[in-house]
């Protein structure tokens, strides 16, 4: 039989081929993650709310999450859904929210997109983004103020 020869064979050269070269775009670490968390965790715990975090990179991937003791079961999606439609736009699901009504109120109809105060950017110091985070579990303004609390924690990190 030939055939595992030849398997054995293109392994081989599969595996002797260079590597791609590695795409060095900046994303936000687990490090800076969790800072945020961490931040986002103490306002919360100064105000007696009890918040879903997530956090998730350039391309809508959870990289962090956390749920505090307490915190609603369903505000985990709601969470995820803030952190997604953050890292499709370099605005706050507030602004954007505030665009669908004023500008383009089909957006509201997008499926993916959650337009409630609580999901925001995560930018470096020149403008690229890395990141987005979304929050969830008390109402939408103290959401954004939570999510605010988590941007503000980073941004001398992000260069």
């Amino acid at each position: 039989m030939k055939t595992p020869h030849l398997l054995l064979a293109a392994t081989a050269v599969l595996c002797s081929a260079p590597l791609p070269a590695q795409d060095l775009r900046p994303t936000v670490s687990v490090a800076t993650a969790r800072k945020m968390a961490d931040a986002c965790e103490a306002k919360a715990r100064t105000e007696g709310w009890k918040m879903i975090i997530a956090v998730v990179d350039e391309g809508a991937n959870l990289k962090y999450f956390r749920r505090m003791d307490g915190a609603f079961l369903g505000s985990i999606q709601i969470a995820q859904l803030k952190a997604n439609t953050a890292a499709a736009f370099p605005v706050t699901t507030k602004q954007l929210g505030e665009i669908a009504d004023k500008q383009v109120p089909a957006l509201v109809h997008v499926p993916g997109f959650l337009m409630i105060e609580g999901g925001a950017p995560i930018l470096t110091a020149k403008g690229q983004q890395i990141g987005a985070i979304g929050v969830s579990g008390a109402s939408a303004e103290q959401d954004g103020i939570c999510a605010q609390a988590a941007v503000d924690a980073v941004k001398a990190d992000l260069k």
